[in-house]
């Protein structure tokens, strides 16, 4: 059985090698890009109101986690900026003005598909005080906009693409609290 754990900044960081073992898996990069990955997660780690939530089975199989979006934070600017020049300044407000940036979800290959990242998207989302939760994803039809879609994000803007970057984004929010899980 897979047991949730939410988890703060210290448990997360000691627990970084895993969850980049985790995240290769899932996710495939090229090998050279994991160095930088894993900065950035222990970056994230001393974010406002970090948490993290870990699947352990007893071993620890996926995480997810997320922080109070502000000014000043990389993706944080990037998106809202974009978004306040598609949308206008009161939609950027609306969605990046009190949010829960969810960074990470990601689920080991051999464990996806059993309702682990709808559970643990949950429990980022549980209790928060934002007004919204706001996110990143492949703007393609995959397994995780799915499932965002299904658990209530909308969204806000597609076909973006990050300073740098090449691939379609999609930049997707939900209003907080979330509907609860179905069954």
């Amino acid at each position: 059985m897979i047991q949730l754990r939410r988890v703060g900044p210290d448990r997360f960081i000691a627990a970084l090698d895993t969850v980049l073992t985790i995240y290769a898996a899932a996710m495939r990069p090229p090998p050279d890009q994991l160095p930088g990955r894993l900065a950035i997660m222990r970056n994230h780690a001393t974010y406002p109101e970090f948490v993290c939530m870990l699947a352990e089975a007893p071993e620890i199989v996926a995480f997810a986690y997320g922080f109070h979006g502000t000014e000043g934070q990389w993706w944080h600017d990037v998106v809202r900026r974009a978004l306040r020049d598609r949308a206008g300044a009161p939609v950027a407000e609306q969605w990046f003005g009190d949010a829960l940036e969810i960074a990470e979800v990601h689920v080991h290959p051999d464990h996806q598909g059993k309702g682990i990242g709808r559970r643990m998207i949950h429990g980022l989302c549980e209790g928060r005080s934002e007004r919204t939760a706001v996110l990143s994803t492949h703007d393609a039809p995959t397994a995780a906009r799915h499932l965002y879609r299904d658990i209530g994000f909308v969204d806000l803007m597609t076909e973006f693409v990050f300073p740098g970057g090449y691939e379609d984004y999609a930049i997707a929010g939900a209003r907080l609290p979330l509907p609860p899980p179905v069954g």
